[in-house]
């Protein structure tokens, strides 16, 4: 155990800085995990013009929606994980660990069944136009076909997170991604493969890093093994993490199924509002993912101290989360704002002003309100951690609720049209901050009466 414990214990030492310290490496490896998408687009707008630039952008949204669903199952069981590890009850860690890969194998293999089976209905339903549509077709088909890797290697990424380890999952990350550009660039400019090519080299990528995680756990960390005993049906244990998870997914789905209408409402406007939103997003989603892993981070932290009963350590990691977070966002808004230019420039060639100028409309929008979705991580990962993960689920509705239902009340507006849009999203990050702080000012007090091994945890697990 003493292995175990040696580096990954956050209930102990400085607050500001044991946070810091976890969540950088997870903040470079979800921008390293943006660099597989970005490495494609890159590639695919310079090399292979606008119609395939829109149709990988395209297909974004919607890889993003069905990866969401396993990587939020991993993501709820990961802050079950937690807090058995700071409880140091490695048995119920061991018990949760077997039962979190039934569900979470079952379900992802169900899903990319589903999504191979239904992939052109689905395209057409988001109103993808006709001549992008085989172009979209090709770069699903060869994604969908690797999503058994990208499954694996969250699935270890978020455990070892989930006992401390930031670390590791990154370096074997950062392997796979100089190996995806390397491949972008062997099969679309050396043979010619096109965005099948580019896909391809994605699939091949993942699944060496995913292969190398799992190794390295099984080896680094003994304890994590599971026994013949371990391996048994464990209806409790099936329930608790069923609930915990599903619940976290339903969160994620939910938020990338408002971003895909969103897809489907951008694409009505034409190939060039599609192609300037896939640009726009993948800047837009680089910027603000140090504050999305500074939260998982923080929700593995109070996790932790949940677990361990440290109430007063979590008060102050929440002060301290809010500060940290509100400074980084007012920061990286300015640097967008006013490099927004530039960075479009990037992803499309200068001669396309036309879809530079939509691009910079949306990132100057959204990106003056990062604060905003800053905020709202920090409450995922608060309500998460605590043993609420359904106060997640609400605050992801009440967010893309408003932003799915403004985008298409504003866009249907000729004066507005697709600007519209891009104001729905602040506004749904808005709406959503202000009800997690009112229901955590309502319910503190409960909220942090809990403790290792005490009532209220326990009735909430």
């Amino acid at each position: 155990m003493s292995r175990l414990y040696d580096k990954g214990n956050l209930t102990e030492g400085g607050i500001t800085v044991t946070m810091l310290r976890f969540a950088l490496p997870l903040m470079l490896g979800n921008l390293l995990q943006q660099c597989y998408n970005i490495a494609d687009t890159l590639i695919v707008g310079r090399v292979l013009g606008p119609d395939a630039l829109a149709a990988v952008g395209s297909s974004y949204a919607l890889i993003v929606f069905v990866t969401s669903v396993f990587i939020g199952l991993c993501m709820g069981c990961s802050a079950l994980f937690s807090i058995h590890y700071g409880a140091r009850d490695l048995k119920a860690l061991r018990r949760s660990v077997y039962s979190s890969m039934l569900i979470i194998g079952g379900t992802t293999l169900a899903l990319n069944a589903a999504a191979l089976i239904f992939l052109n209905p689905i395209i057409r339903l988001m109103q993808t136009p006709a001549e992008v549509e085989r172009l979209t077709y090709d770069y699903l088909f060869v994604t969908f076909c690797g999503m058994v890797p990208v499954c694996v290697y969250n699935f270890y990424a978020f455990l070892l997170r989930a006992i401390g380890n930031s670390v590791v999952p990154l370096v074997f990350l950062g392997v796979s991604v100089v190996l995806n550009i390397a491949l972008d660039l062997t099969f679309i400019l050396s043979m010619g493969m096109g965005v099948e090519g580019a896909a391809l080299a994605t699939v091949a990528a993942q699944t060496v890093a995913a292969a190398g995680l799992c190794l390295y756990t099984r080896l680094r960390y003994p304890e994590l093994n599971l026994t013949r005993a371990d391996c048994k049906i464990d209806m409790e244990s099936l329930r608790r993490v069923s609930s915990w998870s599903f619940l976290t997914c339903l969160q994620q789905s939910v938020m990338n199924f408002g971003i895909l209408m969103v897809q489907g409402l951008v694409n009505s406007f034409g190939t060039s509002v599609m192609a300037a939103f896939a640009a726009a997003v993948k800047i837009d989603s680089f910027a603000y993912m140090p504050v999305q892993d500074f939260g998982n981070a923080f929700s593995t932290f109070i996790a932790q101290n949940f677990g361990a009963g440290r109430t007063g350590r979590i008060r102050r990691g929440i002060r301290s989360a809010v500060i940290v977070t509100t400074l980084f966002s007012l920061a990286v808004s300015a640097l967008v704002f006013w490099l927004s230019p530039w960075l479009m420039s990037l992803f499309v060639s200068e001669a396309e002003s036309g879809i530079i100028a939509i691009g910079v409309e949306y990132l100057r929008i959204e990106g003056s309100f990062y604060v905003g979705i800053g905020w709202l991580f920090l409450l995922y990962g608060l309500y998460r951690a605590v043993a609420l993960p359904s106060m997640s689920v609400v605050l992801t509705v009440v967010s893309l609720g408003t932003r799915v239902a403004l985008a298409y009340a504003l866009a249907a507006i000729p004066s507005v049209g697709y600007t519209g849009i891009w104001w729905s999203v602040p506004i749904g990050w808005a709406l959503a901050d202000i009800t997690g702080l009112w229901y955590y000012r309502r319910r503190r007090d409960t909220l942090m009466s809990f403790g290792g091994g005490n009532a209220t945890m326990k009735e909430r697990l």
